[in-house]
């Protein structure tokens, strides 16, 4: 069976990510709405907010763009299972060009078990248009209405985002740093959250809240729940009110360039060399998570799910697995 192209993953991807605008106030809002799947994303919704937010990002009818969930959660990351077992065992005809926008049956992929074939991914998570990072590219202004799960790709959003409005429910963190041990956001999240801190989070795994986030300068407001959309468009209404657009472009090109002399992008590339080491990760124990053949038999969420239960409750992931006290 042919695989799906990046543009059938696209108008897929349509219904789950919403966009709309309010152009009298300049403010345009993305919506992720996966009922069901705690809105995580698949490759389609990804490449559909990397192209969303480019298009915004030169709209003279958007000044603030606000990225919010439906429901319970901001989001739980991205949808692994839709890779299978392409990063540790693929097939002779498996690949990432879906990924890559790449449909042109003329490309060759690189080999499986060479080290191109998961770089060829990671490395193109530095790059905007991939959807991992494109809020770093927008010179306009990003705010994450942050609620519920706020992990994986989500996490990366609010690493990027200008501002973070957070419910005092929210959770942050990246699952991966169980199972694989970083993602590729990391140079980032180390320098929103400080070194101590991110040291934390990434050898022990477990998820801050919202509160530890505020304490650790990464979130500018928490409130309740049932303030959390008064209180972000209390913020998104200030900043559409701001100086005049070229004055926040200018901000905002100020701005990066201090990320860019921090390294913000160089930690991109870093992590996507790291990344594409990970075939070559071992254990050091039979009861670890096994990255080799048929470690992920049962898929990487219900490994994941079963490994959160070692740690202790107020450590875990998992909303239920915090409730065993």
């Amino acid at each position: 069976m042919a695989k799906a192209t990046a543009a059938e993953l696209k108008r897929e991807a349509a219904q789950f990510v919403h966009y709309e605008k309010d152009r009298a106030r300049r403010i345009a809002t993305v919506t992720f709405d996966r009922p069901g799947k705690a809105n995580t994303t698949t490759i389609g919704m990804r490449l559909l907010f990397g192209e969303i937010v480019h298009k915004a990002n030169i709209d003279d009818d958007v000044k603030v763009l606000v990225i919010r969930g439906e429901g319970q959660d901001l989001g739980s990351g991205g949808d692994i299972n839709e890779h299978g077992d392409l990063y540790l065992n693929p097939g002779e005809d498996d690949n990432f060009l879906p990924d890559l926008e790449i449909d042109d049956p003329d490309v060759r992929y690189p080999p499986p078990g060479s080290y191109r074939f998961l770089h060829g991914l990671t490395d193109h998570y530095a790059k905007g248009y991939a959807g991992n990072r494109p809020l770093q590219e927008f010179k306009k202004i990003s705010i994450v209405e942050a609620k519920g799960y706020c992990y994986g790709w989500h996490f990366y959003q609010c690493a990027d985002a200008d501002l973070i409005v957070s419910s005092d429910d929210a959770l942050f963190g990246h699952p991966s740093f169980r199972y694989a041990g970083w993602g590729p956001r990391m140079w980032q999240w180390l320098e929103m959250v400080g070194i101590r801190r991110f040291s934390e989070m990434l050898f022990t795994g477990r998820p801050f809240t919202a509160a530890e986030m505020m304490d650790c300068n990464f979130v500018n407001s928490v409130v309740p729940r049932d303030r959390l959309e008064a209180e972000t468009d209390k913020y998104a209404d200030a900043c559409s009110r701001t100086r005049p657009m070229d004055v926040v472009v200018a901000q905002k090109t100020f701005i990066e360039a201090y990320k860019q002399y921090r390294g913000e992008y160089m930690g991109s590339l870093m992590t996507g060399w790291l990344e594409g080491m990970l075939p070559l990760m071992k254990n050091d124990h039979a009861g670890d998570i096994d990255l080799g053949t048929g470690g992920f038999d049962q898929g990487i969420a219900h490994t994941v799910k079963n490994n959160d239960l070692h740690y202790p409750p107020e450590w875990r992931l998992s909303r239920a697995g915090r409730a065993q006290r």
